[in-house]
């Protein structure tokens, strides 16, 4: 099990730390996926990052809260330690593909030194388990792109490059932060399918950041809704679906172009997701929300709705609003 407890983490703006994330508890079983889906701007990235505590590099505070890793926090790691759990044990598939890569270095040094860093094989075992690992991601003259730099390969293959180095060390989680927003429709079906397949082969936990419904449906088998650094709504796949019950959640799932008709425009929410530091008092998403009162303004609470593994932190989810 990997488990984020009421976790808040703080970034520097203008000289002082501001509050991005607040009060965040997620829970990644082995062998599941956890969506994470909201706005851009919500704390999605900042989260998933904070796994490998990343974040702490430009700057990111813990404030309150723990992350553990198999009963043991990461927090109490040294340095030896954390760099065999980032890539032995918990892998990332960040964001964008074409930034992600070193460009001065061959893609098979890369994989290769991921490779020596978490397991024992020697030299010829690990090229041969590298030619394998593209293999696996659908990419077959690996020798060919072994010996190639990054800049002459397309996004997609650069994707597939990502999850292979990501597959690298045989991690037991992986989280994979909007794999596939920058690659073309016609790819992007087939890495949702490359990664969905993998996944369940090494049974592996996935974390899932995405703003994609479509995605989510796909791959998730529970879901937390966030905004403004906070969590508003967690539920299993199927129940968000079902019974969305959070405005927010209502709202985004609307703004899907599927439930669009021909006729009339694509619905919205208005306003934007507000910067850390300017969150509106009580619940976070009141000044967009359309079922708002003034006890939503003084007061969020995080309510057990239709049985206890729905939650939904919003005081009108009783009254079926």
């Amino acid at each position: 099990m990997l488990e984020i407890r009421k976790l808040s983490l703080s970034i520097p703006v203008s000289g002082q730390h501001v509050l991005a994330v607040s009060d965040v508890s997620l829970q990644l079983p082995a062998g599941k996926v956890l969506a994470l889906v909201g706005e851009s701007g919500c704390g999605k990235s900042l989260t998933a990052q904070s796994l490998l505590r990343l974040g702490e590099f430009q700057g990111v505070n813990k404030e309150a809260g723990d992350i553990v890793l198999h009963d043991k926090s990461l927090f109490d790691l040294s340095a030896d330690e954390l760099r065999h759990i980032r890539g032995g044990v918990i892998s990332m598939i960040f964001q964008e593909p074409m930034t992600a890569l070193n460009p001065v270095f061959t893609i098979g040094s890369q994989i290769l030194e991921v490779i020596g860093l978490h397991t024992d094989l020697d030299k010829q075992a690990a090229y041969a388990r590298a030619l394998s690992l593209l293999a696996d991601v659908g990419l077959q003259d690996g020798e060919t792109l072994m010996k190639q730099y990054p800049d002459s390969l397309s996004g997609g293959m650069r994707q597939r490059i990502l999850i292979a180095m990501a597959m690298a060390g045989e991690p037991e989680f992986i989280i994979a932060d909007e794999p596939t927003t920058a690659l073309d429709v016609s790819v992007q079906k087939r890495i949702i399918a490359l990664l969905r397949s993998l996944q369940r082969e090494k049974g592996m936990g996935m974390l899932l950041v995405t703003h994609d419904f479509g995605l989510v449906a796909e791959m998730a088998d529970e879901v937390a809704v966030m905004y403004a650094g906070e969590i508003v709504e967690y539920a299993s796949v199927t129940d968000i679906f079902d019974n969305p019950s959070h405005p927010y959640t209502q709202a985004l799932m609307n703004c899907r172009p599927e439930t669009a008709r021909d006729t009339t425009e694509l619905t919205v929410i208005p306003g934007n997701v507000p910067s850390p530091g300017s969150w509106a008092q009580g619940c976070r998403f009141a000044p967009r929300c359309s079922l708002a009162r003034d006890v939503c303004k003084t007061h969020a609470s995080l309510d057990v709705w239709t049985n206890d593994n729905h939650l939904a932190r919003c005081v009108r989810v009783g009254e079926g609003a």
